[in-house]
């Protein structure tokens, strides 16, 4: 039974996407390539919206040599043998440059100049819903690749329809906008892009205004201070935060919604008072997130923030670690069940319960927790610079007798130059 579209793997429609993109731009029509490759237009169509998985490699290189392209094109992280291929730090330093320069310039200038929309029609509103799906589950996964490769094509499209003719769905679209520059925000944080990260949470804001939703704003705001707080700008990031916490604070009612952005919002504050080595303050906030935490008894992931009881105690592990509490750290996270949360909060924790490990000159089992993060989030450990700088820290430590797990670690994180 062929999933339906609700549970078609991000991956399989990002491939389908660009195996779309790929025959198109060589003017070949469904049938002809169907037929080429033996098949029938119903399957390649399957294949095209991602419905129809493709994982044999012979199959990969057939459809990639009749398109003229190579394989890589189609599927990035495939190895000319077909292997995957361990990404480095600096091949995750690649992932997102094509996004990056896209938010270089204007996203839809020839748009604001001509007035309309002259690049073909638009997508329906559905799809268009679906590709932002996509693109936040692709960055919560950690594919950053395949992030990009979506966002390149989705984000000038979405420019372009709110300003041509958005007709009855134009606050839809602006939000859709907002949510896909979040998602970007949050991309870009994750492989230390800051200044990118900024930009585009900036954007985001913008557009979710526009869209007349107030808690998209807030959620956007989220955004930002990690940016600031990657930026090492800890002054900016206290008065966006504390900004936005004041004005939620300010509403007579609280929705389970509004509770799980003010809630993230008291963990952001708490970060940047850890890293500020305001410990008072720190602890402060991670108590009033649990507070919200508890009185929404449930883990939500409301604006993909993922806020509930487990995020806070994540969160108060890292704050420990950031304060040197490693032992407090080691006995909150290692009574976390993470097992329900995102690829990006089991590799946060596993990689801060590492970083409090080396604190204690617990190499061992540092470099266990490190590895299991970076088996579930491998850009976390190869772009974080805490986990590169935990990392270094148990090479100098060992000295000659580091093993061999360890070293290699430290090459793929780049973690010695």
């Amino acid at each position: 039974m062929k999933p339906s579209g609700k549970d078609v793997d991000p991956q399989d429609r990002a491939f389908g996407q660009r195996v779309q993109r790929a025959r198109k731009e060589c003017g070949r029509t469904q049938a002809d390539l169907a037929a080429s490759l033996g098949k029938t237009s119903s399957w390649l169509s399957q294949v095209e919206r991602g419905v129809q998985p493709v994982q044999r490699m012979d199959l990969l290189q057939q459809i990639a040599d009749e398109l003229g392209v190579p394989v890589r094109q189609l599927r990035p992280g495939i190895a000319a043998d077909g292997a995957s291929q361990p990404p480095t730090a600096q091949s995750l330093s690649n992932d997102l440059d094509e996004t990056r320069r896209l938010l270089s310039g204007h996203p839809a200038l020839q748009t604001v100049l001509a007035g309309e929309d002259d690049t073909g029609p638009t997508r329906t509103l559905a799809l268009l819903q679906n590709d932002v799906d996509d693109l936040w589950d692709l960055t919560h996964a950690g594919q950053l690749a395949q992030v990009s490769t979506l966002a390149v094509q989705l984000l000038p499209e979405l420019e372009r329809t709110v300003r041509a003719d958005p007709g009855e769905h134009e606050s839809e679209l602006y939000l859709l906008l907002s949510r896909a520059y979040q998602a970007l925000s949050a991309a870009f944080v994750r492989q230390d892009e800051a200044d990118a990260a900024w930009v585009a949470a900036d954007r985001a804001v913008l557009a979710a205004e526009r869209s007349g939703d107030p808690l998209h704003v807030c959620a956007s705001v989220f955004r930002m201070v990690q940016a600031f707080v990657r930026l090492r700008s800890l002054g900016q990031a206290e008065h966006a935060a504390q900004t936005a916490i004041s004005a939620l604070g300010e509403q007579s009612t609280q929705t389970p919604e509004s509770l799980s952005v003010l809630g993230s919002l008291h963990l952001a504050l708490a970060l940047v008072r850890a890293r500020a080595s305001a410990r008072p303050e720190a602890k402060e906030e991670i108590a009033k997130a649990r507070a919200i935490a508890a009185q929404l008894g449930e883990n939500r992931n409301d604006f993909n923030l993922e806020f509930g009881p487990v995020n806070v105690e994540i969160q108060a592990v890292s704050t420990a670690v950031d304060l040197g509490d490693a032992g407090e750290a080691l006995d909150i996270g290692l009574t976390i069940d993470a097992a329900a949360l995102s690829p990006e909060r089991r590799g946060r924790l596993l990689m801060d319960l590492g970083r409090a490990h080396a604190q204690r000159r617990h190499g061992g089992e540092a470099l266990r927790c490190l590895l299991d993060a970076e088996a579930v989030a491998p850009e976390m450990i190869q772009t974080h610079q805490a986990a590169r700088a935990a990392i270094r820290e148990l090479v100098l430590v060992a000295g000659p007798n580091a093993s061999r797990e360890l070293l290699e670690l430290a090459e793929r994180a780049d973690a010695l130059d």
